[in-house]
């Protein structure tokens, strides 16, 4: 199973044992195998490449389920800027890690009810399955 950095500033790290490419496809495919929407993945070392800058290889995968969601957003809104879920896929040094903001920080940051916020937490388990 990867290991795993907590919670700096409510963002978990765990680590992959596969490429970054490969944990992305591997994200994914978890993510639609789960009956998850994949939204959109950003590929933010292609761009900065496009550009003529170099950075380490850096990918976000925004995912989510409307059913999921949209309750928490109803009751507050403002928790539409950090949703759809987002992981973080990057490359350090030799390892990939995965980083996302874990489901308490962002239920704190928006006052969002352990009810509410127990829709988000399939994050942990989904990010588990990938790292392990």
């Amino acid at each position: 199973m990867g290991t795993r950095d907590h919670d700096v500033g409510g963002v978990v790290t765990k680590e992959s044992p596969e490429s970054v490419d490969d944990t992305v496809s591997r994200l994914t495919e978890i993510v639609e195998a789960r009956g998850m929407k994949v939204f959109a993945v950003i590929d933010h070392s292609a761009e900065a490449r496009r550009s003529g800058l170099e950075l380490r290889d850096t990918k976000v995968v925004i995912f989510g389920s409307p059913e999921a969601g949209t309750p928490v957003m109803e009751s507050a809104p403002l928790i539409a800027l950090d949703l759809p879920l987002k992981v973080l896929v990057w490359a350090d040094g030799g390892q990939t890690k995965v980083s996302y903001t874990t489901p308490g920080a962002l239920a704190s940051r928006y006052h969002v009810s352990s009810e509410l916020a127990g829709r988000l937490v399939g994050i942990d388990a989904l990010t588990d399955a990938l790292t392990g």
